[in-house]
């Protein structure tokens, strides 16, 4: 049994998602505004839909420039999340990133995305996020200030096999 207001008939086939979780030294976090179901109008982090042939880290890497011209290393998986609202079904699997380049740090709205900017880890709140995310970003900030590369990290760096860290 389904548990939410999608019926069997009616639900839609599940997609995978990736998204990336990037931190300045400023104590900020890059978001995205939405411009496009689902969750259009939301603040996020950059991420999207993968590709057939594509790793989950590509996938990340990709969809990081894509929406904000950004390119980025991506780290450890921080948290997964199912998400099925306005006919869409996703399992997003959340990256801790960090810039390729520090000395192009300036997000550029592109692709789906209305608006790409740095927030203050402080002023989340003031911010319509999707659902759970602020949490999943306190806690990544929280795991990297603290020197712990908590969740999940790239057992053989081929972007294919997670394990925990430790």
């Amino acid at each position: 049994m389904i548990a939410d207001s999608f019926s069997q008939s009616a639900a839609p086939t599940p997609s995978i998602g990736v998204g990336g979780v990037l931190f300045n030294g400023r104590r900020e976090v890059l978001l995205i505004k939405r411009n496009q179901a689902p969750a259009q109008g939301l603040w996020s982090i950059p991420g999207g839909r993968q590709e057939p042939g594509e790793t989950l880290t590509e996938t990340c890497r990709r969809e990081f420039l894509e929406e904000t011209n950004l390119a980025v290393e991506v780290s450890n998986i921080v948290a997964i999340v199912e998400r099925r609202l306005e006919g869409f079904h996703y399992v997003i699997i959340d990256f801790l990133v960090r810039l390729e380049n520090e000395n192009n740090c300036i997000p550029l709205a592109r692709s789906d995305v209305a608006e790409a900017k740095w927030i203050t880890l402080n002023c989340l709140s003031n911010y319509d996020l999707v659902t759970g995310l602020a949490e999943i970003i306190l806690r990544a900030h929280d795991s990297l200030v603290n020197g712990r590369k908590d969740g999940l990290i790239d057992a053989y760096a081929n972007g294919t096999d997670f394990i925990l860290s430790g």
